[in-house]
């Protein structure tokens, strides 16, 4: 411990000299006589200090002074033991010492053996206390670092199922010959109820992360009509029912397609993506495909995608039929002409119905300019 060293701070000589005798073969040794000498010092040395042996009443500066100027300078008593030095073995002088921050207090006339081992001790908590403090520090820094690391992993991978969604999602749109507005619209329709849900109904769940991913993995809702044949998805006329049953595997088809991207995607987007296929064209009565499912069985995250889905049908030319203006949509929707709905997120509609169709007239417009300044020669 010779690179250590040990202040001993007190105006009489003697009392300096005796407490030099008891630590001079385990520290080098620094003496102050008065309060300033010892703030000066301390200043100078703090690095190398085990220990501040400080006594209460000095001239000018006494210790309760010194003890203070420590605490104001970053709260140095804190790292380095200060054991007060006094002839008063009263019960509210040691308080007053412990108050202001000292580690302990020893009295006067000094016994060695008792100085010795209280200071020992005092270091040792104190070296603990530092090391744990570091070590606590150097595993904060280095948690920080990897959060931040991790962080980035997680927007990467966000990123990465985003763009795995909306490119199978836009392969199908295209086959179904239906333009890319057509997935901006069932995602902007599931945001905007969703959002409009958590702040009406808490008792639903959601939560802006939980929104984020139902609105992104709203975008595979009909993955599955990959697998129907062109004769019926493209038909113009009513379906029959054999073909109609074939339209309704589209459920479940795009499930299958969905497992075998399961490795390739995050477990919560998975998840998401599969429920919402699967469950999209089920109802609130129960009279929905393909498991039947009623009331609240179903999950909220294929409620929403539900009534996206059909305002987006109803307000969009089909190859089966125009598109209805807005107006007539939401009546439609609203007196059951396209099903059950959950009374709560039928009240989300209408309150969202502003919102929803703003974001109609908004894809519409781009999308009539688009096919507007669109040349099969090029520019």
């Amino acid at each position: 411990m010779a690179d250590r060293s040990i202040m001993l701070v007190d105006d009489n000589d003697i009392n300096r000299g005796i407490l030099a005798e008891i630590f001079k073969d385990k520290y080098n040794i620094i003496e102050a006589s008065d309060g300033s000498e010892a703030v000066r010092l301390i200043n100078q040395e703090s690095s190398k200090l085990a220990a501040i042996l400080l006594d209460v009443i000095m001239p000018g500066m006494d210790g309760y002074a010194v003890l203070e100027a420590m605490v104001n300078h970053d709260n140095l008593n804190e790292r380095i033991p200060v054991l007060m030095i006094t002839a008063d073995t009263s019960t509210e002088a040691e308080r007053t010492s412990y108050e202001k921050g000292a580690a302990d207090v020893i009295h006067k006339p000094f016994d060695p053996v008792i100085v010795d081992r209280r200071v020992s001790k005092a270091i040792e908590l104190y070296d603990h206390k530092n090391n744990l403090e570091t070590k606590v520090d150097d595993q904060t820094r280095i948690l920080k670092k990897q959060f931040i690391y991790l962080k980035k992993q997680e927007e990467r991978l966000r990123y990465s199922n985003e763009k795995v969604i909306d490119t199978i999602a836009t392969i199908i749109e295209f086959r179904n010959m239906e333009s890319g507005y057509h997935l901006k619209r069932i995602k902007g329709f599931v945001r905007i109820l969703a959002l409009t849900a958590m702040n009406n109904y808490p008792e639903m769940g959601l939560t802006p992360h939980m929104i984020e991913v139902l609105t992104q993995a709203s975008a595979m809702h009909d993955v599955g009509k990959i697998s129907v044949p062109d004769s019926i998805l493209l038909k113009p006329g009513r379906l029959t029912s054999e073909e109609f049953e074939v339209m309704k595997s589209h459920t479940t088809r795009g499930c299958e397609i969905i497992e075998k991207l399961k490795d390739i995607q995050d477990k919560e987007y998975y998840e998401a993506c599969l429920d919402i296929c699967r469950h999209h064209h089920e109802r609130y009565d129960g009279r929905g495909y393909p498991d039947g499912l009623k009331g609240e069985e179903n999950s909220i995250g294929a409620q929403l995608t539900a009534i996206a889905d059909v305002y987006d049908a109803l307000v969009s030319d089909r190859v089966y039929k125009s598109a209805y203006p807005v107006d007539k949509a939401y009546e439609m929707i609203k007196n059951g002409e396209c099903g059950v709905f959950s009374p709560k997120l039928l009240a989300c509609f209408e309150f969202a119905r502003p919102d929803m169709e703003k974001l109609v007239a908004q894809t519409k417009a781009a999308e009539a300019a688009e096919k507007n300044s669109y040349s099969p020669y090029g520019s």
